[in-house]
């Protein structure tokens, strides 16, 4: 992290110099021009993560700045919602006074949401007694007077939820508003407002689709459940079974009913397509009754594995978001050979890093 590098005034240029790398890495696919979606300059992230450090009486957040090489105090931090920011005062001057509290604590997580819920993970080099949960619940119980609060503690081997393990953040995407339960430990996109212009932009180039929609790594139901007014019915697959457990919460609140998540790694949903393998999750799905003309693939950073890169490829449309323009390249290599890119997108979730999220439509030639 270089904390020196997060200034909002050079925020555009910082952008602009993002598009032109990614223009000249795809270049060579004769990508259209691309259509680029910037973040808030500051307190963008609804997410962060901050080790704590004992001095004395004094206790602080810091984070580790690899251009200093050396840690840095964090009493505020400008990439953080505006929510992270609030708790962030509130809870340490909670926790400089509280022996039991403050005992061997190491690290505190927050996830924050645009729908003003926010989820404090208190990390732990001890064991957590009855003390610890009666300090905690009578902490949460005053930061109730300013914040929709939950805490939870961690230590090895141990997790206490004073309430609840996750947030419903509610997302305004064009004329609805989508609910997302999201669970503490669990992926979900970090930054909000670009998330929602990664929801419209999916809809937008799946508009007018023909068929059925077939989802792999589809987490917590993210996209397949706003992309699903755009189809007659989404199959997604998702392994973890948190992220399952959401997507089926998700899937209720926000009455889908054209939606079937099945709980597979996208490896064994090709096996089970290519009729290699038979499954008992797969009991009571019919895969041959769905016709699929568009997949929609949101892989992780190692990108798609030669196999499911295969059976992506038998498909008229591929939607592809990436958070990793290397490995959407190596896979770009061999969908060129039998798709078009007709649509091009930079997402910057993360401002002030070389990460960036890129979305593209492909289409058979």
């Amino acid at each position: 992290m270089n904390l020196a590098a997060m200034d909002p005034t050079t925020y555009d240029a910082q952008l602009t110099a993002k598009r032109i790398k990614l223009e000249q890495a795809f270049a060579k696919f004769e990508t259209p021009s691309v259509e680029v979606f910037a973040s808030e300059p500051a307190h963008y992230r609804m997410r962060a993560e901050f080790r704590i450090w004992h001095e004395s009486d004094d206790l602080y957040y810091y984070m580790f700045d690899k251009v200093l090489n050396d840690k840095v105090r964090c009493d505020q931090y400008l990439p953080a919602s505006a929510l992270i920011n609030q708790m962030m005062a509130a809870l340490i001057a909670e926790l400089k006074p509280n022996h039991s509290l403050r005992h061997k604590l190491f690290q505190v997580d927050f996830l924050s949401t645009l729908s003003g819920e926010i989820l404090v993970s208190l990390l732990y080099h001890r064991q957590l007694d009855d003390q610890w949960r009666s300090e905690a619940a009578a902490l949460k119980a005053r930061l109730s007077s300013q914040f929709k609060v939950n805490i939870i503690g961690r230590a090895r081997k141990q997790k206490i939820d004073l309430d609840k393990d996750f947030v419903v953040e509610s997302l305004q995407v064009n004329d609805k508003v989508f609910h997302y339960k999201q669970i503490e430990n669990s992926f979900t996109q970090p930054n909000a407002k670009v998330a929602i212009k990664m929801l419209e932009w999916a809809i937008d180039v799946t508009q007018n689709s023909q068929g059925d929609l077939l989802e792999l790594y589809c987490g917590n139901g993210n996209f397949s459940i706003a992309l699903a007014q755009n189809f007659n019915r989404v199959l997604a697959t998702e392994l973890a079974k948190p992220s399952v457990d959401a997507a089926q919460y998700n899937i209720e609140v926000n009455n889908i009913n054209n939606l079937q998540i099945i709980r597979m790694s996208a490896e064994e949903f090709s096996d089970a397509m290519a009729k290699k393998r038979s499954f008992r999750r797969l009991g009571g799905i019919d895969l041959d009754s769905y016709v699929c003309n568009t997949i929609f693939v949101d892989p992780p950073r190692a990108g798609i594995d030669p196999a499911t890169l295969e059976l992506v490829q038998g498909y008229e449309r591929i939607l592809y978001i990436s958070c990793n323009p290397d490995t959407l390249k190596d896979n770009l290599q061999q969908l060129n050979q039998t798709h078009k890119v007709t649509r091009f997108a930079l997402f910057d979730q993360f401002p002030y890093t070389d990460h960036m999220e890129t979305g593209v439509l492909l289409e058979r030639r």
